[in-house]
């Protein structure tokens, strides 16, 4: 809904033209605004309701003020860092000399509730850079966010969450003013916010804490981080924790314990993860199937070595734009003589951060013509990232990954095609996963920042014509401004799992230049050289994140194919043991990952065992079953199908993995 003021109407603010109480902030020509912004009647106004996603943002911005304030109330020393909305909740950074206890944690909770129920209003102030300083004097990382700011309107990438701070435009700070009209607390912030504390108190937690760096610097003040999440009500808070303890025991990292998937070995570095057999085998499906879809796509299989000189990363920009991101440089073949002169200059060789410039070299390893294009180079091409140890999660955030890394090579007139091609590759293969929910994300660059390298007319092509085959793909499209790679635009798929959760999957970058800096050449039909359009895509991103999504999607009981153990045998009776060898011979030589239980547990324990570490069929055979010849299915669920001759048990198992089945119960593998 859209509202105009009348002109020569009188002044008013948003309250006077919005009445329903979910409206929480409103939209006035585009610009996020306070309720209480005066509106002079030229304006085109739209109300922002609680439940949007604009004002979820805005609730969980606004609890975080709370929490900030009722912090300072029990711990005045506490100096105030940043506290902006993240996805479902909100988190706000304080130096203290002790860590925050789960004590500490309910009378913060408690001390929150008090300046709810006193409905403060959250009214917003201008001030200039000097203002701000005075009145955050006590405040060191608030002065050092205005400093880094340079006045009004900068900085806001200055540390992660402070373009809730301190961004385009003005300086502001937002008081909390109490019914008697006190100041009962201030902090420096963009908004805008909920007109008053009452609000916040329909559904809100704190959920942790946890350390975090001043700015994400290791080398700054290590701060205390209280995490939380703010709902429109009640009911959706409780559903929310719900979702939380779902996700909880879904966890990848708890999951990969129990079924003895992959470890992070001490011994071996933070972010390094080492997959055991179980994990190996899940790995190397994925990595088979993936490779199978390459081949019959025209992809070409190359490899690259895991470490190269420095020049190799300047040239392709990395060391300009991504230093911070790569491991630290190892000078190697230097030589000196006995007195210790340098003999030979030595070189600094870098840990690969991208597979990229490699693939650039084998392009330009000989001459190219335009019958060889599109050349499609594809490579599991492990590479090193130094995140910060704060950063790492599990698989989904690691320093050592794998990507099904692939660079395209096409000419101007074969970009969109291209594009178009690997795009519905990708959503092909991600539903050989069962994972079927998507939508698109483009990202771009941002006009006059430097970090985004090339000419601007070739970054509005290269946007231009991504955006022309998103749309064409019917999926719904999602802008993320300045969420472009360094040298292109992408587009990213973004896929829900189970418990709609989202995660990024397939990235499809465009770039006009990196061949421009390797320059790259083909010779085209006139006989001229023309510089190649590359295409950078990773269909799966990195094998290990996959990997632990899969995991987490599937709550450990994967499809029958990609499942560690497939078919475990039990026989009812240690004598039945050899005939069950005899039906797991079969079903190896079919291909098919199976064993046989021959334990001293009761047969009971083993269906019980195997059910627990997810095993999707369980053979059970008897007395009955030998004579017969057959065997008893038994599920993940419970269910069971008796007396199926070995015949048929073999085909039905053999045609549920070469459709990627998931087998759970009876009716699975019929």
């Amino acid at each position: 809904m859209e509202c105009s003021v009348p002109e020569n109407a009188q002044p008013q603010d948003g309250f006077a033209l919005f009445t329903d109480r979910s409206v929480v902030a409103m939209r006035v020509d585009g610009v996020l605004t306070d309720l209480a912004a005066t509106l002079t009647g030229t304006e085109t106004v739209e109300p922002v309701t609680i439940d949007s996603e604009d004002g979820l943002n805005i609730l969980r911005h606004s609890t975080a003020h709370v929490l900030a304030q009722a912090v300072q109330r029990l711990h005045p020393e506490a100096n105030l860092g940043i506290g902006p909305f993240i996805t479902d909740g909100f988190y706000y950074d304080f130096g203290v000399e002790e860590p925050f206890t789960p004590d500490d944690l309910k009378a913060i909770s408690k001390e929150m509730q008090r300046i709810v129920r006193e409905g403060q209003r959250f009214t917003r102030r201008v001030v200039s850079a000097d203002e701000a300083r005075a009145e955050l004097s006590g405040e060191p990382f608030k002065l050092e966010l205005i400093d880094l700011a340079g006045g009004p309107g900068s900085g806001a990438d200055a540390a992660e969450g402070a373009s809730v701070e301190v961004g385009a435009g003005e300086l502001t700070i937002y008081d909390n003013v109490t019914r008697d009209g006190e100041v009962a607390w201030k902090d420096l912030c963009r908004g805008p916010h909920v007109p008053s504390t009452r609000m916040v108190g329909n559904g809100w937690d704190l959920t942790r804490v946890a350390a975090a760096y001043w700015r994400g610097s290791e080398k700054n003040p290590q701060l205390q981080r209280i995490y939380g999440t703010a709902w429109p009500t009640k009911d959706e808070l409780r559903a929310y924790k719900e979702r939380l303890a779902e996700a909880e025991r879904r966890d990848h990292r708890k999951l990969g314990a129990e079924m003895d998937l992959f470890s992070f070995p001490d011994e071996i570095g933070s972010g390094l993860a080492v997959f055991h057999p179980k994990g190996g085998i899940i790995r190397y499906e994925i990595e088979e199937n993936l490779r199978r879809h390459l081949l019959r796509n025209g992809y070409d299989l190359v490899n690259s070595p895991h470490i190269t000189k420095k020049d190799l990363f300047a040239t392709s920009g990395h060391l300009q734009t991504y230093a911070d991101g790569m491991f630290p440089a190892m000078h190697l073949d230097e030589l000196r003589d006995d007195e210790g002169n340098i003999t030979r200059q030595g070189q600094d060789y870098y840990l690969k951060p991208m597979n990229c410039p490699f693939h650039n070299l084998i392009y330009r390893s000989r001459g190219r013509s335009y019958r060889e294009l599109p050349l499609r180079l594809a490579e599991f091409g492990t590479v090193y990232r130094y995140e910060k140890s704060g950063t790492l999660s599990g698989l989904t955030r690691v320093r050592g990954l794998t990507q099904d890394d692939a660079h395209i090579y096409v000419a101007q007139d074969q970009v969109k095609q291209e594009l178009t091609t690997n795009l519905n590759l990708v959503l092909d293969l991600l539903r050989d996963y069962g994972l079927n929910d998507f939508y698109l994300e483009l990202s771009t660059n941002e006009e006059g920042n430097p970090k985004f390298l090339g000419e601007p007319e070739q970054w509005s092509t290269a946007i231009e014509t991504l955006r022309e085959v998103a749309v064409a793909s019917g999926l719904e499209l999602v802008a993320d401004p300045g969420g472009a790679a360094f040298y292109g635009p992408k587009i990213s798929v973004q896929a829900r799992d189970a418990i709609g959760r989202t995660w990024q999957m397939s990235t499809i970058q465009l770039d006009f230049n990196q061949p421009e800096r390797f320059e790259l050449e083909y010779t085209g039909p006139d006989g001229q050289k023309h510089r190649p359009v590359m295409i950078h895509r990773a269909l799966l991103g990195s094998v290990e994140r996959f990997f632990a999504i899969l995991l987490e999607h599937y709550a450990g009981d994967f499809p029958l194919w990609l499942a560690p153990a497939q078919v475990v045998g039990v026989p009812v009776a240690e004598q039945y043991g050899p005939y069950l060898d005899e039906v797991i011979a079969r079903l190896r030589s079919a291909g098919v990952r199976a064993e046989v239980d021959h334990s001293d547990d009761r047969m009971q324990k083993k269906i019980r065992n195997h059910t627990t570490s997810k095993v999707p069929v369980i053979l059970i055979a008897g007395e009955q079953d030998s004579a017969a010849g057959t065997v008893s299915f038994r599920f993940r669920d419970g269910t069971q199908e008796n007396g199926v001759p070995v015949d048929e048990a073999v085909t039905r198992i053999r045609a549920a993995i070469d459709a990627h089945a998931l087998v759970l119960t009876a009716g699975d593998l019929a």
